[in-house]
């Protein structure tokens, strides 16, 4: 057979015609021929034309689509390339038999009412359950009942008012916010031009005395004003118009339907006055207003796009290809594949300066680890054998050969990255506020213009048209709408490199209001790493049968308790059936025909029955004690110790001092629990607390109009997770205690959290801030225009300049100090 000719180095995507970024080897055979891609987007869309037989289409095409995601014949429409299993793979996930969620990123979104205007629409088609618009991020999610409605027919119905939605992709959403940027600094050049020409014919006008222009001149420099007008209009103006157009067919008012009647209603008049002589014209206004508009449009996106980059960079972090060692190969040889096709057991070489492919274990080498991007930890780890890494993460100094232990969305990259996209979804009570205020203020501010249009056409009609423009552009409920979102983003940006990851919207404004901090005990102030430090046989069994039996117990668990039992054991497990567990007390199973509970006191006294315990077994108040018993016999008493964490003083010391109150509710023995609490200088502590008892405690200081954080790590934690008005779970508990929370603490510093709370805090001032000026800014610039006292072109400073605000003081945010 021949080999097919590989595809040209340095070639762009032979789909979609953009640079295929570094490291990506992707390859589709098209007419015989080995063709590059830039990302599996393009790649699935390649093999489905191929496999519909269309090839033709790629000969037939006489340039490149005008955009990425139109990179595909329209024959394909009818197809439902979107409804096909192997291109859905990587951004649709199925939550039951017939319901699916797709994570989308929509084109096209400029203002709140954009985001307001795409969920009500999509909302509408019959079969979808739910979307959620992310106006910073321009991330959507959408849910769908797939008997009812396909994936093509949402996308369709985003297409018909006016927005382009396709799955997010990181590489591609660079791709696309470049291009973003490109276009508009090519409207701000152009309209930079157009004002700088304008103004340069305006000038005479301005400074000549009566007679000094001569009527001929005067009509010269009109029609030379119009002819330099006229890109502006058509070309910078372009968004502003498309989308005011919209919003009319729609019925609707977006941020830009007052932008695009101002200078519509100028532009008109001008050109009448051009052609008829007679009257004014406004060409340096226009020019001016546009400039100062797109300028501040385009400093904001490039602030929102910097704010962006800190939740982005996970998203990066994983690579695309990994060099597996081969199997049986004695001399180690290595070949590349993509990370995709990893399985769990295979062995991959992990070389300095590259990243970890896959969550696993190091069996040979040493090396130290980047860990920062997902735990915050600045200090790289050393692993050696033994060691787990986790995906993502930088190697560092040498070569090293990893286990893979999980791979695809079991990854801890993945669990990661899919709690910060539900995180960033989900909107806070304060932006919906936001935008609806935004939109009522939007139908007001047309109303105000009309009022004031009418006013001074009886009392000027000359001054009738430059004050109703004024009017029209200088009011910006923009900084009404960005006033929330931005703030939050950038706060939810910095904690994510802080090392806590927002996984609920409404986490940072809760933060801002937390009065009282309960902790669990065991992972969450201590390490969780539990070691095993004595063993007293209380009956004829020895010591090490009785670890065998606790070993056999609790093998099944994922408790640390249970786990320092099943690693000091080396003797082999026992046959184990009937199990049962009571959260917060044991496990009770039958070994040998013997039932036997292991756990708390009181849980195993239940079955042991009336038997006292010996004389010299006491509860320890430096170890959690479990005991081991079945029915008229104590068999033994396991005393577990378990550190502090190294910045667990000082993170409760400066809890106090933000006013927060303290307290310690743990499942352990209650001397323990209050050794603990006494060591941190917590007041409030109790022990041999159960979830229902956690819940009550919880639930009695919200009755009393506290705003309570719960931080836990394990799954007898989760109820009272979800019940806190706001809570925390600690990167290394279970995954029920992650998804219940509303943060994780990805690394091992608990002062994270009052760093949290710092932040959080002066984001809520912030917000406090950003709305307060628009406010202000508001209730002034509107009725300086309506008395007309301003023109339109400073109209459009005033504009630019209070959305810019917003934005440059939210991003002060990402400086504020927040550690002592």
């Amino acid at each position: 057979m021949t080999a097919l000719p590989e595809p040209a180095s340095g070639a762009p995507c032979y789909h979609c015609g953009l640079p295929i970024p570094d490291g990506i080897k992707l390859d589709v055979v098209i007419g015989a021929q080995s063709r590059a891609m830039c990302c599996e987007g393009c790649r699935a869309v390649a093999k489905a034309i191929v496999a519909n037989g269309l090839e033709a289409y790629y000969q037939n095409r006489d340039a490149m689509p005008e955009s990425p995601r139109e990179a595909r014949p329209e024959i394909l429409d009818s197809l439902a390339l979107y409804d096909q299993a192997e291109f859905q793979k990587a951004f649709v996930k199925a939550l039951n038999e017939h319901e699916q969620e797709a994570s989308l990123v929509l084109e096209g979104i400029t203002c709140a009412a954009c985001v307001w205007l795409n969920e009500q629409h999509v909302a509408q088609v019959p079969g979808v359950l739910a979307v959620e618009v992310n106006y910073t991020t321009r991330r959507a999610r959408v849910r769908w009942d797939n008997r009812r409605v396909a994936l093509s027919q949402i996308l369709k119905a985003i297409a018909d008012i006016g927005y382009r939605a396709h799955p997010f992709d990181p590489a591609r959403q660079e791709a696309v916010a470049q291009k973003e940027r490109r276009a508009m600094l090519w409207r701000l050049a152009v309209s930079g031009l157009g004002m700088m020409q304008v103004m340069m014919y305006a000038y005479p006008t301005y400074v000549a005395s009566d007679g000094e222009l001569t009527p001929d001149v005067e009509v010269l420099l009109r029609w030379s004003s119009l002819m330099l007008t006229l890109p502006v209009i058509l070309y910078a103006c372009g968004p502003f118009f498309r989308n005011a157009w919209r919003d009319i067919k729609l019925r609707r008012v977006g941020m830009d339907t007052p932008v695009a009647l101002g200078i519509g209603a100028a532009f008109v008049a001008s050109l009448w006055a051009t052609v008829v002589n007679q009257g004014h014209v406004y060409y340096d206004s226009i020019n001016m207003f546009v400039f100062f508009l797109l300028g501040g449009r385009y400093l904001e996106l490039l602030a929102r796009q910097k704010a962006l980059r800190a939740t982005e960079e996970l998203g990066r972090l994983a690579p695309a290809f990994a060099d597996r060692l081969l199997a049986d190969n004695a001399d180690e040889a290595t070949e590349r594949i993509l990370v995709t096709a990893l399985r769990v057991g295979d062995r991959v070489l992990v070389k300095p300066g590259t990243q970890v492919p896959a969550d696993g274990c190091v069996i040979a080498g040493q090396t130290s680890i980047d860990e920062s991007l997902l735990t915050g930890e600045s200090v790289p780890v050393t692993k050696a054998a033994g060691s787990l890494v986790t995906g993502g993460s930088l190697n560092i100094e040498s070569p090293i050969t990893v286990r893979v232990e999980q791979v695809g969305d079991e990854t801890r990259l993945s669990a990661i990255l899919k709690l910060m996209e539900r995180g960033a979804l989900e909107k806070p009570v304060a932006v919906t506020t936001a935008d609806r205020v935004a939109s009522w203020f939007l139908w007001g501010l047309l109303l105000l213009a009309a009022v004031t249009a009418a006013v001074w056409w009886w009392l000027d009609p000359v001054r009738a048209l430059p004050v109703t423009v004024a009017v029209l552009v200088v009011s910006c409920p923009c900084a009404l709408s960005l006033a929330t979102p931005v703030a939050l983003t950038i706060a939810t940006g910095r904690l994510a490199r802080e090392g806590l990851l927002v996984t609920r919207g409404h986490a940072v404004e809760t933060l801002a209001q937390v009065t009282d901090v309960v902790f669990d005990k065991t992972g969450t102030l201590t390490t969780g790493v539990m070691k095993l430090e004595r063993i007293v046989a209380l009956a004829a069994l020895d010591e090490s049968l009785c670890l065998q039996l606790a070993a056999s117990l609790e093998q099944t668990s994922s408790h640390p308790l249970a786990q320092a039992l099943v690693r000091s054991c080396d003797l082999s497990r026992l046959t184990v059936s009937d199990e049962s567990h009571e959260t917060g007390g044991g496990i009770e199973a039958t070994i040998d025909g013997r039932r036997l509970r292991i756990g708390h006191l009181a849980y195993v006294a239940k079955l042991v029955g009336d038997v006292p315990l010996p004389d010299h077994v006491e509860t320890s108040s430096v170890a959690t004690t479990l005991f081991l018993g079945q029915q008229g016999s104590w068999l033994a008493r396991f005393d577990i110790s378990d550190a502090l964490r190294p910045d667990a003083f000082a993170a409760i010391n400066a809890l106090k001092a933000l006013g927060c109150s303290v307290s310690l509710l743990s499942g352990d023995d209650p001397l323990v629990a209050q050794a603990i609490a006494r060591q941190l200088g917590i007041s409030d502590a109790a022990g041999r607390e159960t979830p229902q008892t956690k819940l009550a405690r919880v639930a009695a200081l919200q009755a009393a109009g506290r705003v309570v954080c719960m931080v836990g790590d394990g799954i007898n934690d989760a109820p009272v997770l979800a019940h806190a008005q706001v809570s925390v779970a600690m990167g290394e508990g279970t995954e029920l205690a992650r998804t219940q929370a509303d943060c994780i603490l990805l690394g091992q510093h608990l002062q994270v959290l009052p760093a949290a709370i710092r932040l959080a805090r002066s984001a809520r001032k912030t917000i406090r801030e950003n709305l307060w000026w628009a406010i202000i800014y508001n209730a002034i610039a509107l009725p300086v225009a309506m008395c007309g006292f301003l023109t339109p072109w400073l109209a459009g400073v005033g504009m630019s300049f209070s959305s810019l605000w917003v934005v440059l003081n939210s991003l002060r945010l990402q400086r504020v100090k927040i550690r002592d």
